[in-house]
């Protein structure tokens, strides 16, 4: 039950689009590598893109609602949700351009192609929450300072119900497609809904509140959603920073090894792995037995490349290579190995 919990506000621990269990591999069912006509990088922009417009259309329909009630109610904390709304809603823009950007092809500028633009987009997001949270706050502040009358309570607990339907859904949608194409913007942006659903129900809080006589409840709590905005910005661009300096999460390197220990005479010897986008690029360096002929130290390397790729369906490239031998020896440099899809 907690871990549960925990995964629904989004601190469990995710896979990366694949499972382990006791009864062998199933290599079939999960290979991350296309060789059809398809491009894999297309079909999952495109998939994010579906999950983006319909996620806009919702928080857009949740915040006009919204609006409207704030004009009769006069709620600062209502207020303080719309704004915020109307920001995720925004959010949704840098994102769904990042991903028409990733679907272009790589050219002689841009080697790895524009999935860069996806950690750029976070960015955007990021800014755009915390210019939410700062305008928020104000109004929260202003209106403690100085209170005015809430009326239309049943309206605004009824707006603060419909946000946290609205923004439900869209972290339904936003999740589950984030983690089909293994984007962690779209997935980061997915729990900062789900977290903002919970704030439109703190209104109801506020409305019930101000219902039992107490008039600045609804400030307070416009003021609590103010602070929850700001740890949503705090996790966020943490998360984001994170991939921009080309930090992967630790399972992704369990799972590198992982792949590895299914192949007979790979040792890793150095690993590294990014992420370009939602897309990710792994290099490893391997040692293999030196009196083995080219050919067989090659179809190791080979078979080491196909395992990655099966256990990992966010794989996006893989380069093994050899390690070079003891210093002095003048082969050190050993035969380049690598694989591009």
């Amino acid at each position: 039950m907690a871990n549960s919990l925990r995964d629904w506000f989004g601190f469990g621990q995710h896979d990366h689009g694949h499972a382990h269990d006791g009864r062998g591999h199933d290599h079939h069912g999960l290979h991350g590598h296309t060789h059809g006509v398809i491009d894999a990088t297309i079909a999952t922009t495109d998939r994010g893109i579906w999950a983006i417009k319909w996620s806009f259309a919702i928080l857009a329909v949740t915040a006009v609602l919204q609006m409207a009630v704030v004009a009769l109610s006069g709620s600062v904390a209502l207020l303080a949700d719309t704004i915020h709304n109307v920001g995720d809603a925004t959010t949704a823009i840098p994102l769904w351009i990042a991903f028409i950007l990733a679907r272009r092809k790589p050219t002689q500028t841009f080697t790895y192609g524009l999935g860069r633009v996806e950690d750029l987009a976070g960015i955007i997001i990021v800014l755009i929450i915390l210019f939410s949270a700062i305008v928020a706050g104000y109004e929260a502040i202003d209106r403690l300072i100085d209170p005015r009358a809430v009326s239309h309570l049943n309206w605004l607990a009824a707006a603060g119900i419909i946000g946290f339907l609205g923004n439900e859904a869209v972290a339904v949608f936003r999740i589950r497609v984030g983690r089909e194409i293994n984007s962690a913007a779209l997935v980061a942006d997915g729990y900062h809904a789900r977290t903002d659903g919970l704030t439109s129900l703190a209104v109801v809080v506020g409305a019930i509140g101000v219902w039992l006589g107490f008039p600045l409840a609804d400030p307070i709590i416009g003021l609590l959603i103010t602070i929850a905005i700001f740890g949503i910005v705090w996790q966020s661009a943490r998360s984001v920073l994170t991939r921009m300096l080309d930090g992967v999460e630790p399972g992704v390197m369990d799972d590198i090894h992982h792949a590895a220990a299914h192949v007979p005479g790979a040792r890793i010897v150095d690993a590294k792995a990014r992420w370009i986008g939602h897309r990710l690029h792994a290099d490893l360096a391997i040692n293999v037995d030196e009196t083995l002929p080219l050919s067989a130290a090659n179809k190791i390397a080979a078979d080491l490349e196909d395992e990655l790729f099966e256990h990992m369906p966010a794989l996006a490239a893989a380069n093994v290579r050899f390690a070079p031998k003891e210093a002095g020896d003048e082969h050190a440099k050993g035969h380049p190995h690598g694989h591009h899809s």
